[in-house]
């Protein structure tokens, strides 16, 4: 019945499109909105989200728009606090990042995350004003979860207790296959579910997962890799794009593929869907428009600096993601990194900071390395470029 449902919701779409879920404030409730009332399927990436704003946001978007809605997840796995030793190493490695960005009024000032440290575990600068190494540590620390915190991720139980209730249209989720309870319930509320999959052997164990769908993530995409193995290398890649990866999919595989990556404009949906795509997952080229939820400096450089380039890091939340090159990203090529998602709570502090000062150089700027192609453009507009085959 879930597999119905979706080849039912795809064919009730203007465009055989769906808006990639981004997180990180991309996907506000106006920006998926605006996506629902072209007819295309709306995404949330609630990857770190509580549960209550989950909640907010599914009620939200009923009340402003009508149409499909895609509930996105990350798939975490367990990981241990870092030793004292691997933390200093991480700090250590942000400290010309955390020199370039505070001041030592900052940093005397509470960040987020500080509210779950031991008092006793965060240093404090021996000297008001000082910017030494126990004011450079308190920083870090601050940003990251204590020790005694058990999980360092949201619990998906706790997430998807604030989804069921809300009925969205869809389930997706990157990083691996949930737990098989997550599949009896979506199935039984006739919810297709969706998993990213960035080569054949992950696309398998998909389909043998109970899943409706593959949503086949090529190099080119954005944003995170789907990768099963959090410590994936970098050339790991069953496939060179995301077409080649699109039709080894569709050529062994039952279930239906979903491309993403790298899919900006027309001819790039119809090559997809002449690979044997069923539709097709967009996230670079909605991030200009001007409803997205993106820092007006990562709108400004999607579209005015074409030369800048991507790349892939595991610099800001320790697992590789796709983005923009800046200095961050250079200046991270060979220093300590926690693992995910550790790092994401190690860097949190220092992107909130460079976000507050308009510095896109310290910034998480996600894009696909098509990302050239965007233009400063409403939804509206693109999607009517999107139909002109």
């Amino acid at each position: 019945m879930s597999q119905h449902a979706l080849n039912s919701i795809l064919s009730r779409l203007r465009l055989p499109v769906i808006q990639a879920p981004m997180a990180g404030g991309v996907c506000t409730v106006e920006f998926v909105a605006s996506v629902l009332r072209e007819g295309l399927m709306g995404s949330f990436g609630f990857a770190y989200s509580k549960p209550e704003a989950i909640s907010t946001e599914l009620r939200a978007i009923r009340k402003q728009a009508t149409g499909p809605v895609n509930a996105n997840f990350f798939v975490f796995q367990p990981v241990q606090a870092p030793s004292a030793d691997a933390l200093r190493q991480a700090a250590d490695a942000l400290r010309p990042a955390v020199e370039a960005l505070i001041t030592p009024a900052d940093a005397t000032r509470p960040l987020a995350g500080a509210q779950d440290l031991p008092a006793e575990s965060v240093d404090r600068p021996s000297e008001e004003g000082e910017l030494g190494d126990s004011a450079h540590l308190a920083f870090i620390k601050e940003s990251v979860l204590g020790a005694s915190t058990p999980e360092f991720y949201p619990s998906l139980h706790d997430q998807l207790e604030a989804v069921w209730p809300e009925r969205p249209e869809v389930l997706s989720f990157h990083f691996g296959v949930p737990p098989h309870w997550v599949f009896e319930r979506a199935h039984a509320d006739q919810i297709p579910v969706l998993i990213s999959a960035t080569k054949l052997e992950e696309a398998l164990a998909i389909e043998a997962s109970g899943a409706c769908a593959i949503i086949a993530q090529g190099p080119e995409a954005g944003g995170h890799r789907g990768c099963f193995d959090p410590k994936a290398p970098l050339d790991r890649d069953d496939a060179s794009s995301t077409i080649e990866l699109v039709r080894v999919l569709a050529r062994h595989c039952k279930l239906p593929v979903i491309a993403a990556g790298g899919i900006m404009n027309a001819e790039d949906i119809q090559a997809a869907l002449a690979q044997g795509a069923k539709a097709v997952q967009m996230g670079t080229a909605f991030l200009a428009c001007h409803e997205s939820g993106a820092s007006p400096e990562h709108k400004r450089l999607l579209t005015g600096e074409p030369g800048r380039g991507t790349v892939l890091t595991r610099a800001f939340s320790g697992r590789l993601a796709r983005g923009l090159r800046n200095e961050f990203t250079a200046m991270m090529q060979s220093r300590a990194v926690l693992d995910f998602p550790l790092q994401n709570s190690l860097t949190a502090g220092l992107r909130q900071q460079s976000a507050r000062a308009a510095n896109p150089e310290y910034q998480s700027l996600w894009a696909g390395s098509a990302y050239a192609k965007c233009r400063s453009e409403s939804v509206s507009d693109l999607v009517l470029r999107l139909e002109q085959a």
